[in-house]
């Protein structure tokens, strides 16, 4: 069906007929009664590119929408559920107009706001925009000289690894540059200094020995770097004026829930299955709160929200987080214990029949199974014993609203899931290995219809399967050139050239290439950073095979200002070219290894394969001093829309904004990108994002992509403490008035 948009008549007629009234006010009827439009009028006409909100809470849950508005300051606020809302006008240039009560079926003249100072006006600037005004040291003080010198530590080598300490480290949890990081007001009077402020600040509550741990690895010029920052912020500095959206940018609608509780630090979302995005249509949408250990759950439908408490298989588990009394108190919650989970859960995915994974502890980390350990006869565990895990999994059934905890030898982090006929589920989060659980072989067998029965039964027939159904394989690369991996291979700092070579690391994001079923990891830390090829051969473990890459960096061969550093994320097209965001330097990085004329031996390490890598600089600032790249934005991951879920178009890269309050949908070939901003509340910090089809017929309104509000700390969200998280749905319809 060809979409609707409101007549043009009707909304210059009303621009005319209320241009005499400076006040906001309903002023006629929508052309359709589940819609509120009207147009946003300033002191020199209308207002374009800005956006329009309308909130509520007298729905089951939190419930706002929010469009932008075109070239002739007219929106329209589409597919609203009967509720009285209240309207108003945000926009850079602007200040937050008065709301105004309006309900569908309305048409509404909203007046525009004007800023007194340009401290208002940047107000609403994203965090990186603020983050800009950080001041890097400059190249030439790297390596750092030592307490006795620059102040900076001496382990760091280059200004690309002060960058990376300053996003990776310091970014890792929320945003900076946001009120709540670049504010001090609200312990103003307590110290002496915006110095000391910052060396205490980073001490509080039960993440402060890892915030301070962070920012101690730095040295001490690490605390002057912030507190100067700081300093300028408080007398007047404000950052360059984002653009206002343009183009497709004004056509995003945002729908967007409230989930979980006051503090629950939600970390990632699903709605679908990535592999065919029309699994469970127009039904619930999931997330994950590390807090507190709850699977949270939002019907789109009804607007309710609740969760369900993830359990684990072994009641002595301890919490993951730090539980002593002892820490300094927190800011907003004095000595109260905010963080609780002993299954720590991380990440959801969603398999072909509706089931949601998860990775999740079930255990304690150091008691793996017998046949995980050494003297096992299991062929993983003769080839590469393992004695401990972090995570392992566990899968939610929505008919029964029951778990099936799976235990796995390997640690875990993200998952994947590959597309063959075990529906084999791939795993990062181990150092040392890659591994993976063939879903459909563990799962096959009977299940009861009652909730104990399911766990008993589950219990009994999971256990001689858990083992048959999973494997493993060590990072290990051909450096000797021979084809194949064998033993005894190079460890550590040993090189021996008739040696394969074995590399280690935190394997963060994890992709199955739907071409040739090799698995990618992206493994960050450090400068610049690699990605990794699995090949698992015809008879795994002994035919696993890997392959490393780097992005260009620090050789001659490619400019400086196209190094880039710090793969996060990692996802695939269809024909198989990988995207990972270079979270360190600000680049969205493509790889296509068929470019490649080295695969193996001894020099592919990492930086044999430039010609393999395409960087595109994301949008928004840079860092001041930056020599290479330094995005002041963050990319905590990135996804491929593989099905174009989102409608713009088949296996268009899309990288998380994290700290620009946004998600990046880029164009290759132009090289142009869609900024898709979450202007309200400030402080959209996405960790993963989805995509599902709810009906390929039904044009815009039936394709979404779903992102959440994934910051550890949920009281820095705009409202501050007890603002509640939020469930984002992203659309993209064809023109800003389509309904």
């Amino acid at each position: 069906m060809r979409p609707t948009s409101v007549p043009l008549t009707l909304l210059l007629g009303l621009t005319l007929a209320a241009c005499a009234d400076d006040r906001s006010a309903v002023v006629g009827e929508a052309a359709d009664p589940t819609v509120i439009s009207g147009t946003v009028e300033g002191r020199d006409g209308p207002e374009a590119g800005v956006w329009v909100v309308a909130e509520t809470n007298a729905l089951a849950t939190g419930f706002a929408k929010i469009v932008v508005t075109d070239d002739q300051g007219r929106f329209v606020l589409p597919e609203l559920t009967e509720a009285s809302y209240e309207v108003w006008v945000r926009g850079y240039g602007l200040a937050d107009s008065e709301p105004i009560a309006a309900a569908p079926g309305d048409e509404l003249r909203l007046v525009a706001a004007y800023p007194g100072t340009p401290q208002e006006e940047a107000s609403v600037y994203p965090g990186n925009y603020w983050y800009s005004l950080m001041e890097v040291p400059e190249a030439s003080e790297f390596p750092g000289t030592g307490a006795e010198g620059n102040g900076i530590d001496p382990s760091i080598q280059t200004q690309a690894a002060w960058i990376d300490d300053l996003k990776q480290g310091c970014q890792l949890c929320h945003q900076l540059g946001n009120k709540a990081t670049r504010d001090i007001s609200h312990i103003e009077g307590r110290f002496a200094s915006t110095l000391e402020a910052w060396q205490h600040r980073t001490m509080f509550g039960q993440r402060g020995a890892q915030m301070n741990g962070v920012l101690a690895a730095m040295g001490e010029r690490g605390a002057q770097e912030f507190a100067a920052w700081t300093d300028r912020i408080i007398d007047g500095a404000v950052p360059p004026a984002p653009p206002r959206p343009a183009g497709v940018e004004r056509n995003v609608v945002l729908t967007m829930w409230d989930w979980g509780q006051a503090k629950s630090y939600v970390h990632d979302e699903v709605t679908s299955d990535k592999r065919n995005p029309t699994v469970n249509a127009n039904g619930l949408a999931y997330g994950v709160s590390m807090s507190d250990d709850k699977l949270l759950i939002v019907d789109p439908n009804t607007n309710e929200a609740r969760d369900l408490r993830v359990p684990v298989r072994d009641p002595e588990t301890p919490s993951y987080f730090p539980t002593d009394p002892g820490f300094q108190p927190w800011m907003y919650w004095g000595n109260e214990i905010v963080l609780d989970g002993p299954a720590n859960v991380h990440n959801p995915m969603m398999d072909q029949d509706g089931r949601v994974w998860l990775t999740s502890r079930i255990r304690e980390t150091s008691n793996n199974p017998a046949w995980c350990r050494e003297g096992s006869a299991n062929p993983y565990a003769q080839y590469f014993p393992l004695n401990s895990s972090g995570r392992q999994a566990s899968v939610y059934h929505p008919d029964t609203e029951d778990f099936t905890l799976v235990d796995t030898c390997f640690g875990t982090h993200h998952l994947q899931f590959g597309e063959d006929a075990d529906n084999t589920l791939y795993f990062s989060g181990d150092n040392r290995v890659i591994g993976w659980v063939r879903t459909t072989p563990l799962l096959d067998g009977p299940r009861g219809a009652a909730v104990q029965q399911i766990r008993d039964q589950a219990r009994a027939f999971l256990a001689p399967r858990e083992e048959a159904a999973q494997g493993w394989c060590p990072t290990v690369i051909d450096t000797n050139g021979d084809g194949r991996i064998s033993r005894p291979w190079n460890t550590g700092s040993a090189s021996d050239p008739g040696r394969d070579t074995q590399m280690t690391g935190f394997a963060y994001g994890i992709i199955e290439n739907p071409v040739d079923h090799s698995v990618w990891i992206a493994r960050t830390g450090g400068v610049p950073g690699r990605i990794f090829r699995l090949e698992l051969g015809d008879n795994p473990p002994t035919t696993c095979k890997t392959e490393v890459y780097e992005p260009p960096f620090g050789t001659a061969d490619v400019p400086m200002e196209d190094w880039g550093f710090a793969p996060r994320g990692i996802d695939i097209t269809r024909d198989g070219v990988i995207w990972t965001a270079l979270s360190g330097s600000g680049h969205y990085a493509s790889f296509d290894r068929s470019k490649c004329t080295v695969l193996n031996g001894p020099t592919a390490t990492g930086q044999h394969c430039p010609e393999g890598w395409t960087l595109y600089p994301t949008p928004g600032p840079q860092m001041k001093n930056v020599v290479t790249s330094g995005s002041a934005d963050y990319h905590y991951y990135n996804w491929v829309d593989q099905f174009n879920t989102l409608g713009l178009g088949e296996n268009v890269p899309i990288a998380n904004g994290s700290t620009s309050d946004a998600l990046l949908a880029l164009d290759p070939d132009s090289g142009e990108w869609i900024v898709l901003r979450v202007p309200y509340p400030m402080g959209f910090y996405s960790r993963g994002l989805d995509g599902r089809i709810d009906d390929p017929a039904a044009g815009w309104k039936g394709r979404a992509v779903w992102a959440d509000y994934g910051t550890n700390i949920p009281w820095h969200i705009e409202g501050g403490p007890g603002t509640m998280s939020k469930m984002v749905k992203f659309q993209v319809r064809p023109d800003p008035l389509a309904f």
